[in-house]
């Protein structure tokens, strides 16, 4: 139940979720369902490796999900519902988090899924996950027996509940990754890796594909309705888009392409929904490298802001499919305010505003040199908007190279390192603030790790309203420090925010229960079936 006066979504964003019966529905969208057939999803995203625990992004979260299950998942109302762990409480302080574990859970080898499995796991992505803030207040998980684990938190955790979700919290055995070896680096992450979730793995070719089969005694009876699971990789999209017309393909998640988009709204075999992203909460953005000059002045950040045109963006760029953005909470977040410090397209403004900074045009009209980047794999979004930014900037006085990596390592290495002065970026909001947002702005995340603060953002602020936000379950006041927040970040502009990812996925219409909960195609595929 939730607090009195606090909506069922608040309540749930906000971590505030006291407790749930054992069971609850099936979501209004699941239908009669039938079992066997093989789902074959398609996707740009290439996993490095299968282990969700120590790694973020939707190219791991995909597999990660199916072969390993979560205390808790979503549905698309965002309402917390039972999953491995059959019912829970968060204790009215938001300092402890009670699981009670299903008893019939098994890994794939046998063996039995324990408390001490889930104490194993929450500690391991505590230490290795990207995203620190997450399970930071945990400070240890108790077992008073082998079906219960108490998470102990040093400060009320508005988050903790939405943090056993299942691209967020996959439970590991303990009796294989507890052997000794660096989980981020261990070898089960990829060669046979071993889970509780409604799939196991039957082989992995890295950059190709992930083959699953369904996991006969998985604790959820007569789930998975599959038999089989193939995730085809391939970074070409046109190449995906053909063999889904030409059904080799039942489903493609993450489509931004608006050519593509046109493709799938006109095919009758086919339908396309942009539900089941509210999770993630997708963000393109310029990130500056707040180290280099001349973007360590603000005044410069701002004057390229000025210089960038968001509605031409989305409209022409992008076929009318994305919105444009404004800050760094996805407009749809409960979180997300209006009054932002805002930048309207004005290209002489731009030049004056840098005029006055001090950085004058020489000669032959240049004032600086810039280099842009951008994330490969969605042209769209990264690649086109990098192009256009060079041809703006120029407008100004600013020469821009445009620098292209050669696949994702190479450029996570330069935002990691360091070594950037702009770079496009698409990035998530993971559905919470304390989860996704913060890890972008605090300066203890100033790290050689991509989708950390690579910017280099450090406002002593910034950082406390975010630690208050993080800690507070009292929505109206999570609310105003993360107001603060945004007023803040939007006026000293670490980062441009350019659009609202327009993701959608297009499913066979041979699917049934296509998923839709607030994590979409990062749900466990239990449920899913072939009509």
């Amino acid at each position: 139940m939730s607090k009195p006066g606090i909506t069922r979504r608040d309540a749930v964003v906000s971590g505030a979720l006291l407790a749930t019966s054992p069971l609850l529905s099936l979501p209004a969208w699941a239908q009669q369902a039938k079992r066997g057939g093989t789902l074959v999803l398609g996707s740009t995203q290439v996993p490095r490796h299968l282990n969700g625990a120590v790694q973020s992004g939707i190219a791991t979260a995909m597999p990660s999900t199916q072969i390993f299950a979560s205390p808790l998942r979503f549905d698309d109302k965002w309402n917390a519902q039972p999953y491995l762990a059959e019912s829970w409480k968060l204790a009215e302080d938001g300092k402890s988090l009670t699981l009670n574990l299903r008893k019939n859970a098994l890994f794939h080898d046998g063996q039995p899924v324990t408390s001490a499995d889930v104490a194993f796991s929450i500690l391991a992505i505590k230490a290795n996950h990207p995203f620190t803030t997450m399970m930071a207040p945990v400070e240890k998980v108790e077992t008073p027996d082998p079906h219960t684990a108490i998470v102990r938190m040093s400060t009320p955790h508005p988050a903790i509940v939405l943090s056993m979700s299942p691209a967020l919290c996959p439970i590991l055995p303990k009796h294989i990754y507890d052997d000794g070896k660096d989980l981020k680096t261990h070898p089960r992450n990829s060669a046979n890796p071993i889970g509780c979730g409604p799939f196991k793995l039957v082989e992995f070719q890295p950059g190709r594909r992930v083959v699953m089969e369904r996991f006969d005694k998985f604790f959820l009876a007569g789930r998975p309705h599959l038999d089989k699971v193939i995730m085809d990789i391939n970074p070409d999209a046109s190449s995906l888009m053909l063999s889904f017309e030409r059904g080799d393909i039942q489903m493609l998640p993450y489509i931004s392409v608006p050519s593509d988009l046109e493709r799938l709204a006109a095919n009758k075999n086919a339908t396309m929904e942009a539900k089941g992203y509210e999770g993630i909460g997708a963000l393109n953005w310029l990130a500056f490298n707040l180290t280099k000059k001349p973007l360590s002045d603000v005044a410069v950040r701002k004057a390229i802001a000025t210089a960038i045109d968001k509605n031409f963006i989305c409209k022409v760029l992008m076929g009318g499919f994305a919105t444009p953005d404004d800050g760094p909470i996805i407009p749809s977040s409960p979180f997300a305010i209006t009054d932002l410090v805002r930048y309207p397209y004005d290209l002489k403004k731009s030049a004056a505003m840098l005029d006055a900074a001090g950085y004058k045009a020489g000669a032959g009209g240049e004032r600086f040199k810039l280099t842009i980047d951008y994330l490969p794999g969605a042209d769209d979004q990264q690649k086109n908007v990098a192009e256009y930014i060079r041809g703006q900037l120029k407008k100004i006085g600013i020469a821009v190279e445009v620098r292209t990596s050669a696949d994702f390592p190479s450029w996570a290495k330069r935002m990691a390192t360091h070594d950037f002065d702009m770079s496009m970026d698409l990035v998530f909001n993971w559905g919470d603030p304390v989860i996704g947002v913060a890890r972008t702005y605090v300066s203890s995340n100033i790290r050689p790790i991509v989708w950390t603060n690579t910017q280099s953002y450090n406002n002593p602020k910034v950082d406390e309203l975010l630690k208050e936000g993080g800690s507070e379950l009292d929505p109206t006041k999570r609310k105003a420090y993360y107001a603060a927040f945004q007023k803040i970040v939007t006026d000293e502009l670490p980062i441009d925010y350019i659009n609202v990812i327009p993701y959608h996925t297009a499913a066979s219409k041979k699917i049934g229960n296509v998923p839709m909960s607030i994590w979409g195609p990062l749900s466990p595929y239990d449920e899913v079936y072939l009509k």
